[in-house]
Parts: structure tokens; C-alpha cells; sequence
């Protein structure tokens, strides 16, 4: 049976996720729905096959025809979308974050109490390939127990999308939502552990200082070192630099035990990178007790890399929620995953604000599937 997607937002992850299911097999792009026509007709031109083109997502819902919704659409738009998409039974993959506020998600959360079809956050970043290898070596105890992760990430500052939507914290969330909740829910499956108190410090200037929008000059961080504590007495740090584009590692991710340090080295996208090539990847474990070093490089296939800007991660994550839609099970990143990933975020993006530490409460999330 081929699975037909419906995917509203024709922006840049709404290409990226036509080009990663347009690999899988048995899989297609049958409907598109996204009010700026621009963006929609380059995007159902991408799909091709005949699909099909709605600049209103109620329309798509309506018209039926799906096994499956994507939802691709700027931040702010997540909350209204989802809640229209929760009243049907397709099961759905939403884009990261979930939500712009902690109250946002716990409303997404409640719509989807006792809904039957699975709903999916958009952690990509679990599937990295050197990424997921560290995970793994970290649960096999190659680190011992882990006691500090430090994530690095030194990029390109944000794109310019539609009606420059994300230059704006109403709109994303903040910088420590919109960009890092893919590193607080990494540090959680890392960890194995849950967030209680965060301590962050940022600023923005760099990149936009220059920009008006509207009148308006955006308020979005583009630095910041933020420090989660844990429920296991373990810690882990967010190194956040937006304007180092062509760092020869865009991300790098280090966990830290009593045996060995292990560090998984990620490039950035190709497009952004020194001589535009693509790279492999990097996982080296430094043993603290033999004093040996262990380095793999991790290629990816070339094709599966062309498909997006995250490392072949779209891709991976695509497999494994089609094999959900295919045979049953439960997804990988959960709404509560989603959430406390908003939550970090949140608390980050105040404790920037503050200066003083900020306490994460879970107890409101603790029935949350």
C-alpha cells in the first residue's frame, strides 16, 4: 500500500519533508496545503504526481484522501493547526517545537487526550547517524555513568523565510525554543534523565541588528550558553553561536563519564560549508583508563544527505514513523517529549531574561503520553 501524506506548510522543512519521502518506498506527497501561493505552487511542483494544492489546511482535512499529516508550518501556527488536525483519526508528524508556550503544548496535549492515532514530535536530531551511534555507545556504558554533556552548536544564523516570521520571539518561541529544543530533548535521551532547574545566559545584536520588519527590529537571541541540571545529579551545557557559519563542526556533542568522553562531530549543510561538499561525520571515545582513542568516520549516503540540511536525519526519522504507520506501535518522540522540550526552552529563554535560575516543574506533564 503506498502511504499518502498530506503536509501543510510549503515552506523550507516543508520541501526538505516532500524530498525525504519522496525515498521511501511506497510513500508520497499526495496533498499540500499553505496560504502563501508562492511557496505552495514550488512546493506541489516538487511533489509532482498530481498533487494536490490547498491555501487553506481546513480544505485539505476536508477533501480527505491521507494516511498521514505533516505539519511544517511557522511555530506560531502550530497550536491552531494541530488543533484542527487532532479533531480527525490520521495520525500525525508535527514539526519541532510543538508549541510557542508551555501552555500552547499542554492545550495540544489535552486535544489529543484519548485520540486513538498516533501523534509524533519532530526530534530529528535523535537520528543523526553519529548522533544515534553516541546514544548507543552511552547506553552500552562505553562513558561509564555519565556525569556532564556539553552540546555545541555553531552555525549560520536564521534563514529568511516567509514574512520573516522567525525573527521574532511572539512567533518562535525564542531562539532556546525554536532552534534548541532539539538539544534539551537530547540531553534528556542522552541522560536518561529529567530536567529540574535551568541557568541560561544570551543575547542577540549580531545578526539583526540591522533588520527592520514592519517597523520592528527582531528581539531573537543569537548567542547563549544555557546549563540543565538534573534529576540523576547529572548536567549538561548548550554552547549556542548563530553567527559561525563554516565552523568545520557545526554541531558537536560530548558525554562525559568515569571511563571515556565520547564526541559525535556533525557537519553543517553542505550549502553553508567551505568548498559546498558534503562530509562524513565524526564519533571519537577517548578511554580514560587504556588512554586510547577510538575514531569512526560515519558516511552517509550521498543521496540521502542532498535530501535536507540535517545530516540524513529527516530521512531516518521518516523510516522509522512510516514503519509505525505500516505496523502499529507508539511513536519515538512523544507530546510529553515534545513538551518538556518547550519547557526547557521556556525556562531558558527566562532565566536570559532574569539572570537567575529558573525550576522546571514536571508534575503538570506526568500524565501525558
Amino acid at each position: 500500500m503506498t502511504l499518502r501524506y498530506g503536509i501543510i506548510g510549503s515552506g523550507m522543512m516543508g520541501h526538505e519533508h516532500i524530498r525525504n519521502v519522496q525515498l521511501l518506498d511506497d510513500a508520497r506527497v499526495v496533498a499540500l496545503a499553505d496560504p502563501d501561493r508562492d511557496m505552495l505552487e514550488s512546493a506541489t511542483a516538487l511533489a509532482g504526481d498530481g498533487a494536490k494544492a490547498y491555501t487553506s489546511h481546513a480544505d485539505m482535512l476536508a477533501a480527505g484522501g491521507l494516511d498521514a499529516l505533516i505539519v511544517a508550518a511557522p511555530n506560531h501556527l502550530h497550536h491552531p493547526i494541530m488543533l484542527d488536525c487532532l479533531k480527525t483519526e490520521l495520525p500525525i508528524l508535527c514539526e519541532k517545537p510543538l508549541g510557542v508556550t508551555n501552555v500552547e503544548c499542554a492545550e495540544i496535549a489535552q486535544a489529543a487526550a484519548g485520540r486513538q492515532a498516533p501523534v509524533w514530535v519532530a526530534m530529528e536530531y535523535r537520528y543523526m547517524p553519529p548522533v544515534a551511534r553516541l546514544i548507543e555507545e552511552v547506553a552500552d556504558g562505553r562513558a561509564g555513568t555519565l556525569r556532564m554533556l556539553s552540546i555545541r552548536e555553531h552555525r549560520f544564523p536564521f534563514l529568511d523565510k516567509v514574512n520573516h516570521w522567525n525573527r521574532f520571539n511572539a512567533q518562535t518561541g525564542g531562539t532556546l525554543v525554536e532552534k534548541c529544543c532539539h538539544f534539551f530533548d537530547l540531553m534528556r535521551v542522552i541522560l536518561k534523565a529529567e530536567p529540574v532547574r535551568v541557568f541560561a545566559s544570551g543575547s542577540g545584536g549580531v545578526n539583526h541588528a540591522e533588520e527592520s520588519v514592519n517597523g520592528q527590529v527582531p528581539d531573537i537571541l543569537d548567542h547563549a550558553f544555557v546549563i540543565v541540571e538534573f534529576d540523576n545529579g547529572s548536567r549538561a551545557m548548550l554552547d549556542l553561536c548563530m553567527f559561525a557559519e563554516g565552523s568545520f563542526w557545526q554541531e558537536v556533542i560530548s558525554a562525559t563519564g568515569e571511563l571515556a568522553r565520547i564526541d559525535a562531530m556533525i557537519p553543517g549543510p553542505a550549502r553553508f560549508a567551505p568548498g559546498g561538499t558534503e562530509r562524513a561525520s565524526r564519533l571519537v571515545i577517548s578511554n580514560r583508563g587504556t588512554k586510547m582513542e577510538e575514531v569512526h568516520d560515519i558516511h552517509v549516503d550521498p543521496t540521502v544527505l542532498a535530501a535536507g540540511d540535517h545530516h540524513g536525519s529527516t530521512f531516518f526519522q521518516h523510516e522509522r514513523f512510516a514503519r509505525m504507520l505500516r505496523e502499529g506501535g507508539v511513536p519515538d518522540v512523544s507530546l510529553r517529549d515534545g513538551l518538556i522540550a518547550v519547557a526547557v526552552g521556556a525556562a531558558a529563554e527566562q532565566s536570559v531574561r532574569t539572570g537567575l535560575p529558573v525550576d522546571i516543574d514536571l508534575t503538570s506533564v506526568r500524565s501525558v503520553a
